[in-house]
């Protein structure tokens, strides 16, 4: 393995490594808190080793022992983003290959950024309330003083405490459930998750294949096992084009609104966006796109966060192939049109000459969160596309995808050992492959140095260009068009200049728009009519922005809203009544948007 620092970690990856975590977990509702205890089994990698340096982020730390013994810490100076180093001088000296045990007694912060809590009254029940955790990309250290960065790869095991009317989930295979000895009122649940990995709530289940359950708050069971009915086929297919699945169970959460993602990719339990259910087969790339993750992403992983690409570009490649197999190569160039789309936005949000543009940015001294964009999703797809499109199409390119993850299966890769194989691979072409200008694809800023799917572009121009004519407007022009297709549409829409406020009037006359329920639709519709200056559409816009709190929605919205100068008022009004039922993550990010600082 190459040694790679993170830019994004304090802990010492270089002096030893997590081979394996034991958690221990008390749910505290009442003060917002988890009181834990985590024991880390290290591997040393020097000899003479005495001290280490593990990442924390607003942690109580109470006592630290190593194999037993008593061990001194010190809690350094908090960074801005990247919290807190915790220094442990161990009682004795290893020796490279020995291993140790460090045990940490802490309780998090109730404003833990991994950590988000709702109240009864956030949750669709009414009746309890709710705990769920989102670490990526830097919070797994407010909840756990751990090595916080992906090049470390450890299993788990994990006891978590809560009330008896709730259940908890984990990211890991059940392994039963016991009283809590010391509260009558309590039940602990156990997790082990046996495969190695990188760095709870009310829920009923319903069984939708055979290794495959969908959780959710009871009131979306019935509706959620419906809308999840394809899991298992996916999987299948995801199998026949990347290798065998690793993870044993491959279980679905649906998540409170505020969940911040469309979903996460958490190992055997996905975490999914309630804005998928009722949305129109939108759903189905969500999952294939989590699915795939159990191939890139946490079988073979980024060595550190500047690395992402490869993590996102070649899950959002399989994904795109999943759609192939299961319904046209057409449907998979579509999607590919609509990726761009999103590139040239998030291009356009940074700026054409800002580093985080680059497929493998600098992100030193940079908050990860705010680097967070659709850039090494859709920028890494065009890459892979590009390189499928000249060494012989789909099935030869997805041979080396492969064959990729079969040699980092279990491990970390960084860009230049994924860039070496692919030579090493494809040796017969090297010609062709010394080509393709790396430099711009990898260290340029902007847009994809060469634009995929060009040839199916112009037919959905014409599209747009028969509803031109207000006379023209019907309602069969939208019963033709299919979701994906009506989204395409609403798309090439927001890339032009803002439609008169008379040719919006009447798409929302002949075709109903503001009754559509697919979010992904709704989204796009909302930010055209807003940017119109349709007065009647604000309010519409930050009922959006504040029922739900998936980025994706949440932040354009309310900058559409903001920018509407007789409304910007109203924009940073409601963020602010609304800002503690959002996550901690979206929170930072709207404010930012609005200029609000603190």
């Amino acid at each position: 393995m190459t040694p790679v620092s993170d830019p994004s970690s304090f802990s010492t990856v270089s002096k030893c490594a997590t081979k394996h975590l034991n958690l221990i977990y008390h749910v505290d509702f009442d003060k917002r808190v988890l009181k834990g205890k985590v024991a880390l089994t290290l591997e040393v990698l020097e000899d003479k080793f005495s001290s280490l340096t593990l990442d924390s982020k607003d942690l109580k730390i109470f006592k630290v022992s190593a194999n037993g013994q008593a061990a001194q810490f010190e809690v350094g100076t908090k960074h801005k983003s990247k919290g807190s180093p915790l220094e442990i001088t161990l009682p004795f000296e290893l020796s490279r290959g020995q291993h140790v045990i460090v045990e940490i007694e802490y309780e998090t912060s109730p404003s833990a950024t991994a950590l988000q809590w709702l109240t009864p009254t956030q949750t669709v029940g009414k009746k309890h309330p709710y705990l769920f955790s989102q670490c990526q990309a830097t919070h797994c250290r407010s909840m756990i003083p751990c090595q916080d960065s992906p090049s470390v790869k450890h299993t788990y095991y994990a006891q978590v405490s809560v009330p008896k009317e709730l259940v908890a989930l984990m990211s890991a295979l059940h392994d039963g459930q016991v009283p809590d000895p010391s509260d009558s009122s309590r039940v602990i649940y156990r997790f082990r998750q046996p495969v190695s990995v990188t760095s709870s709530s009310l829920t009923e289940s319903w069984e939708i294949g055979p290794r495959s359950r969908v959780w959710s708050e009871k009131e979306n069971v019935d509706e959620a096992a419906f809308e999840f009915s394809e899991t298992e086929t996916m999987l299948k297919t995801a199998e026949s084009l990347a290798g065998p699945y690793v993870w044993g169970q491959y279980d679905l959460l649906v998540m409170p609104p505020s969940f911040p993602y469309g979903g996460m990719e958490n190992p055997c339990l996905t975490f999914v966006t309630p804005t998928v259910l009722a949305g129109d087969k939108s759903l189905a790339g969500v999952i294939a796109h989590e699915i795939s993750h159990s191939w890139t992403g946490n079988l073979v992983t980024n060595r550190n966060w500047e690395h992402f690409w490869l993590n996102e570009g070649h899950t959002v490649y399989i994904e795109r192939m999943i759609a192939r197999c299961m319904e046209s190569e057409h449907l998979r160039q579509f999607k590919g049109i609509g990726g761009w789309k999103e590139l040239q936005e998030s291009v356009n949000q940074f700026g054409a000459n800002n580093v985080l543009t680059n497929l493998v940015p600098n992100l030193h001294e940079v908050d990860t969160d705010e680097a967070f964009s659709s850039v090494p999703y859709e920028k890494g797809f065009a890459l892979l596309y590009h390189l499928e499109e000249l060494l012989g199409g789909p099935e030869v390119f997805m041979g080396f995808v492969k064959s990729y993850i079969q040699l980092f299966a279990y491990g970390t890769v960084t860009t230049e050992e994924w860039k070496n194989y692919l030579f090493t691979y494809f040796k017969d072409k090297v010609d062709i492959l010394n080509k393709v200008d790396w430099n711009a694809w990898m260290h340029t800023p902007g847009m994809a140095p060469v634009k995929p799917n060009a040839s199916l572009s112009s037919s959905f121009f014409s599209i747009k260009a028969k509803e031109e004519d207000l006379a023209s407007f019907t309602e069969e022009d939208v019963k033709k068009l299919n979701s994906p297709q009506l989204i395409e549409f609403m798309a090439l829409l927001l890339q032009e200049e803002p439609l008169p406020l008379s040719h919006v009037k009447k798409m929302q006359e002949v075709y109903q728009l503001n009754s559509v329920k697919n979010a992904e639709v709704r989204f796009r519709w909302l930010r055209i009519c807003v940017r119109a200056h349709w007065e009647e559409a604000v309010p519409l816009a930050l009922k959006m922005a504040t029922e739900q709190g998936r980025m994706k929605f949440t932040r354009p919205l309310f900058k559409e809203v903001y920018n509407f100068s007789k409304y910007s008022d109203k924009a940073l009004n409601t963020f602010k009544e609304n800002r503690g039922a959002l996550h901690p993550v979206t929170a930072m990010l709207v404010a930012k948007d609005l200029k609000i600082n603190g």
